[in-house]
């Protein structure tokens, strides 16, 4: 009996480590912030897993028995064993990164373990069957490991603000060290990271830039890139500034007080936090409205929520694709072949000037077409503009295309789809051939109460600009599939899968050379 105690205590030992670390991932994924964790568990059902109601029923069941020990232990065991497994072998989309903030509230969690181990193990002792309470107070804080994660998270709040304000002052020290830096701010709902990306190529050209890397859009992700990445000899600092909240750009812009501004786009992205597209609208706005009297804003004027938005802070060049009207500069005649995109830029005085990249789809040229327009103001010759432009690579998983061996075209936009996004993807989809064109997508996110009405938007495109539909997962497949039915001329055949390995092996019995694929959005591990 001592044996299989302790093997038991071990077992839900080893399943609460791996349940602690799942729950650290999915709070990484939103942020540290126990209010969009709280959200995300309102969301997501996983308080009402079939794992989590079978781990609850052994609970009640074990404190009900515990003058049976044996069938306490054997429940216990049985059941952490099977959740040991599936966390243990479970792959996630976008892992648990363990960094120091990552490992002082793992450490914070164990010690709220040791805490509610001793305290409910003290009451459910009986008889001195310690071994058994110790296994069910494992049990417990197993079921409630949410509220752990929550509780570690809050105690160590001022801990973390204290360090952060140590990094914050030291950022602060380093801008200030170098006075001439030209620092550029990059917003949108979508769109910010590539234009960013292409700025950065361009003006690499003439001047020694630094940018904030991947998705470092928050501001402590900026302050980092600050702190470990500025060098005393940049020129110009590109800074992506990313928000799910009023008063996130403003924070970024009160450290690095950009002079030059970019609005890529306002669109319904994270409607889910910001609740209404006049919130999204006052947020990115937040950075032109950062910007000194002397700077620069240069906004997307093809998006309505940017067009009818006043600036008079600062001078404000638009720029368009797809609304020339009102706009100083636009890009036309885009042709796209095998090798990229050919197109022009006019802008005032008569300028006209004609660029070839690498890149496909209005939604690239027009990233483009914010950069070319930050350079011209910089001073990077026309010539060296156009060779960056052309040397651009594609960004992954953002509209990038790319042949395999055996002939199969892949289309890579799996990177945050978004409704326009996803159009233009489909279009340059509807172009391709001569085989099959197909889709794989789980459809968008975070588009709050828009968010059906939305995918079945995306539905009805996908209906004739694609093939074969590839649904993957629940989350939003009613949206979508009600979407390309809605159609009566759908050319699209609806397939529907569980998960993106599924969608994989569907896809090895349909490929063939010269088909299309196009991979759009890519769910991370807190949807299903």
């Amino acid at each position: 009996m001592l044996w299989f105690s302790l093997l038991t205590i071990i077992m839900a030992q080893l399943c609460l480590v791996e349940e602690f670390r799942r729950r650290l991932m999915i709070l990484q994924q939103n942020s540290y912030r126990n209010e969009r964790y709280r959200r995300w568990l309102d969301t997501s059902q996983d308080s009402t897993s079939v794992r989590r109601l079978v781990s609850g029923a052994v609970l009640l069941a074990s404190l009900s028995t515990l003058s049976a020990p044996v069938v306490s232990l054997c429940l216990i065991f049985a059941v952490s064993f099977l959740n040991w497994v599936e966390l243990k072998t479970a792959i996630y989309k976008k892992p648990l990164v363990m960094t120091k903030r990552a490992s002082r509230i793992f450490a914070v969690m164990a010690l709220l373990e040791l805490v509610v181990v001793g305290v409910v193990a003290s009451f459910t002792a009986k008889g001195g069957a310690w071994r058994e309470a110790v296994a069910v107070s494992i049990l417990f804080c197993y079921c409630f490991s949410h509220c752990l994660v929550l509780a570690a998270n809050w105690l160590l709040k001022p801990v973390e603000n204290h360090i952060n304000k140590g990094f914050y002052d030291d950022a602060v020290r380093i801008l200030r060290s170098m006075p001439r830096l030209k620092i550029i701010g990059v917003t949108g709902s979508y769109g910010k990271t590539s234009t960013k990306h292409y700025l950065h190529r361009i003006l690499s050209e003439h001047f020694d830039v630094a940018m904030t890397p991947g998705s470092f859009n928050t501001t402590l992700g900026v302050i980092r890139t600050i702190r470990e990445n500025l060098k005393p000899y940049n020129e110009i600092f590109i800074v992506e500034m990313g928000a799910k909240q009023n008063g996130d750009i403003k924070e970024i812009c009160d450290l690095v007080h950009p002079r030059i501004g970019i609005v890529t786009a306002v669109g319904p992205q994270h409607l889910e936090s910001f609740k209404t597209i006049e919130n999204v609208q006052k947020t990115k706005f937040e950075l032109v409205d950062a910007l000194p009297e002397d700077g620069l804003a240069v906004v997307n004027n093809d998006f309505p929520y940017i067009a009818s938005r006043k600036v008079d802070n600062t001078e404000c060049i638009r720029y368009a694709v797809t609304e020339p009207d009102k706009a100083q500069y636009t890009a036309t005649d885009l042709r796209y072949s095998p090798s990229g995109t050919d197109f022009t830029v006019k802008g005032p005085d008569g300028l006209s000037e004609t660029y070839h990249t690498r890149l496909v789809g209005e939604c690239n040229v027009s990233n483009l077409l914010a950069a070319i327009i930050v350079a011209h103001r910089l001073g990077v010759p026309a010539e060296k503009i156009r060779y960056a432009v052309g040397q651009i690579e594609q960004v992954e998983h953002r509209l990038n295309m790319k042949r395999t061996p055996g002939g199969i075209t892949i289309i890579d936009d799996a990177y945050n789809s978004n409704p326009t996004g996803s159009g233009m993807a489909l279009d340059v989809l509807s172009m391709m051939g001569p085989g099959k064109r197909i889709v794989v997508t789980p459809g968008m996110i975070e588009l709050g109460e828009r968010q059906e009405e939305l995918n079945r938007e995306f539905g009805k495109k996908i209906a004739t600009r694609a093939d074969i539909a590839v649904i993957v997962g629940e989350y939003n497949r009613e949206a979508i599939v009600s979407g390309i039915e809605s159609v009566e001329t759908r050319s699209a055949e609806i397939r529907t899968v569980d998960s993106f390995a599924d969608s994989q092996k569907l896809l090895a019995t349909l490929l063939k050379d010269g088909d299309t694929v196009l991979y759009e959005n890519d769910l991370p591990d807190t949807f299903k």
